[in-house]
């Protein structure tokens, strides 16, 4: 078990981080100005229509993968790290609080919205207006989020190993 919670779930968690937090900033980085770009002259729609969905996908399941992955690490210290129980499992706790923010904005907040943005369920001009500001907002908040999310995600690793088995 401390192969997995150590050896490689610490890999599988910082890969599925990597995808999830490479996208996000692919999307805030590049997709949105670019689309910005493409409106101004009606092209685009090879993103909207291919490269935007696939995206949203891997994006949707690296944040799974890499919640999960944080989880099986986590193992049994799983709620003193949540729910800070040991000022030992602190800081990574506030890091699992991150990713559990940022894992609540994908699935509940961009993802919904990005479908009515992109033409994959029915929306209106006026509902696709407001739902490309929430998924804007959530997705630059998990911008701004994932600073202290990679810092609490990778610097937290020695101190887990030392609270669990000193």
């Amino acid at each position: 078990m401390e192969f997995l919670q150590l050896g490689i779930g610490r890999w599988l968690h910082v890969v599925a981080g990597v995808m999830w937090i490479g996208l996000l900033y692919y999307f805030n980085f590049v997709q949105v100005p670019a689309l910005a770009a493409a409106a101004k002259d009606n092209t685009g729609a090879g993103i909207t229509k291919h490269v935007a969905p696939r995206a949203l996908f891997w994006f949707r399941w690296g944040a799974v993968a890499t919640w999960v992955f944080g989880a099986v690490i986590l193992g049994q210290h799983f709620l003193e790290a949540f729910l800070f129980l040991k000022p030992a499992y602190y800081p990574i706790g506030v890091g699992a609080w991150l990713g559990t923010i940022m894992f609540f904005n994908v699935w509940v907040l961009i993802w919904p919205n990005q479908k009515k943005i992109l033409g994959m369920v029915q929306a209106s001009d006026e509902e696709k207006a407001k739902s490309r500001r929430i998924a804007f907002l959530a997705s630059r908040t998990n911008t701004m989020l994932s600073i202290p999310l990679l810092f609490f995600m990778t610097a937290s690793g020695g101190l887990f190993r030392t609270a669990v088995w000193g």
